[in-house]
């Protein structure tokens, strides 16, 4: 992605003047000669693919959770179906374009490494024992509230599937493909009717990735995948605004052909993403440490916070190199290949080590016991 040369003082400026309008000084305020909208509702909007890939990992996720009841052994066919949107074989309660898939979105490269994970929630959903380390199997949490399905590693196959998607797909395509060269450097200036100019369409789909309102931050009802997580650490790290605020410009300046700003908040959209996924990550690498004794609840946030640190890699412009997030992921479960997570041998020693080591390199380490 080519970008133009930062003006600090102008970065800053734009976005004192949408995080703080109430006390802004005039000057920040007149930064622009266009409108910056307070929500995500402009002339011409469509994400309605984007929109329709969330609800169907949303289906494909409860379906995956199912294979927790010892009468449910998953269909692997049918698991395959919902990756690949074939409606014949999905079974989807919702009303899906053929067109759509999460298969085609997911980065080229790591494809089959989520059908060798859907073959690995299956199989594990076919055991009729309780878990223990070389059996696949369910765990009960101590207070008895919680049941989770783990593979004979101590992984649960469902959130590699759904966080790594989360990572592999959506993160992807909002901060690589949307806001990449590519589809940025796209006629501005035909615009179709309900969609908007290329550009500006592309903008939106990105946008769409997120799973928020239009009026997020003020609404966190309805929140889907990244939106849920920003919103969850949101009281420590405040990127619900951090991140809309960026897309509200980044989208005002596209309409108004200033790329100077758009591209700034390109900048702005992948680094406030990428601390987010780094936030959910040592949240749950907090809920380890603290339930270390409860086997259920431990190996459940371990196998979240490996697929939250595995969906770093996918943003082209992030702060951390794939062999340091490979780094994180082996000593987390000795190995970075996420179709053979191991974590059997976990520490708390080891688990704080990377938790202190994120929050570094994120910049979180003021507030990681807070996360």
């Amino acid at each position: 992605m080519r970008i133009h040369t930062l003006k600090m003082f102008a970065f800053a400026a734009f976005f004192s003047t949408i995080l703080f309008p109430a006390c802004a000084p005039d000057d920040l305020i007149e930064v622009f000669d266009y409108d910056i909208p307070a929500i995500y509702n402009f002339e011409h909007v469509s994400y309605s693919g984007q929109t329709q890939r969330l609800a169907m990992l949303t289906e494909m996720t409860s379906y995956m959770k199912s294979g927790v009841s010892v009468d449910v052994s998953l269909d692997l066919d049918r698991l395959t179906a919902m990756y690949t949107n074939d409606s014949n074989l999905a079974g989807w309660q919702g009303s899906y374009e053929s067109s759509k898939q999460l298969k085609n979105k997911t980065f080229e490269l790591v494809q089959g490494d989520f059908e060798t994970l859907l073959g690995q929630m299956v199989e594990a959903s076919t055991s009729t024992t309780n878990y223990a380390a070389g059996t696949a199997g369910t765990s009960i949490s101590s207070d008895g509230t919680k049941t989770y399905l783990f593979n004979e590693r101590g992984v649960e196959p469902v959130q590699l599937i759904e966080k790594g998607l989360m990572g592999a797909c959506f993160y992807y395509q909002a901060a690589t493909v949307y806001l990449g060269w590519e589809k940025m450097n796209v006629d501005n200036t035909i615009v179709n009717p309900g969609v908007g100019t290329e550009m500006e369409h592309h903008w939106d789909e990105a946008f769409g990735y997120l799973g928020a309102p239009i009026d997020f931050p003020t609404n966190t009802d309805g929140l889907f995948f990244w939106a849920k997580y920003a919103n969850a650490t949101n009281a420590v790290t405040n990127n619900n605004q951090s991140i809309m605020g960026p897309l509200l410009t980044g989208r005002a300046a596209i309409s108004n052909n200033d790329l100077q700003t758009r591209d700034d908040a390109i900048v702005k959209v992948r680094e406030v993403w990428e601390q987010i996924v780094a936030a959910a990550a040592i949240h749950y690498l907090n809920i380890a440490v603290e339930s270390f004794d409860d086997e259920a609840i431990r190996l459940h946030a371990l196998s979240e916070a490996l697929a939250f640190v595995y969906s770093l890699k996918f943003n082209e412009e992030k702060s951390q190199t794939n062999e340091t997030i490979d780094t994180y992921l082996s000593q987390l479960a000795t190995t970075s290949n996420i179709t053979a997570f191991d974590l059997t041998n976990s520490s708390t020693a080891s688990v704080l080590a990377v938790r202190d080591q994120l929050a570094a390199d994120f910049g979180l380490s003021d507030v990681k016991e807070a996360l």
